[in-house]
């Protein structure tokens, strides 16, 4: 993202260049990094748990809200199960509908066989 808060296309022009290269060597110009809200403990479910606003209905690993550092009261997005198979996608600026729904199929690539 640029000052005027638009999206800057990532064209790398050679192998050092790339998005992963930029974040391990912390390039962070025109990139946002962003994170998993770190749940709270609750004493009375003994769990750690994330307030959804009711738009998620299930306990799961699966469940998670990502948020910037800066701010971490503004949820990017949240996604959560609501019935056995079925699952909730919340997201907002500065996500678009395809990087949502594309971090929400991550996350069931290293949790298969979690629950």
């Amino acid at each position: 993202m640029n000052k005027d808060n638009e999206r800057v296309p990532l064209r790398p022009r050679n192998d050092y260049d790339g998005l992963l290269i930029r974040h391990q060597n912390r390039r962070m110009e025109n990139l946002i990094e962003l994170h998993n809200k770190t749940p709270v403990w609750n004493e009375e479910t003994s769990s750690h748990v994330l307030n959804f606003n009711g738009r998620v209905t299930q306990a799961s690993i699966k469940n998670f809200q990502i948020v910037h550092d800066k701010d971490l009261d503004y949820i990017v997005m949240q996604f959560g199960r609501i019935a056995d198979d079925i699952f909730t996608l919340d997201f907002k600026y500065p996500l678009c509908a395809v990087q949502a729904f594309a971090i929400a199929l991550s996350s069931f690539d290293g949790k298969i066989a979690c629950e």
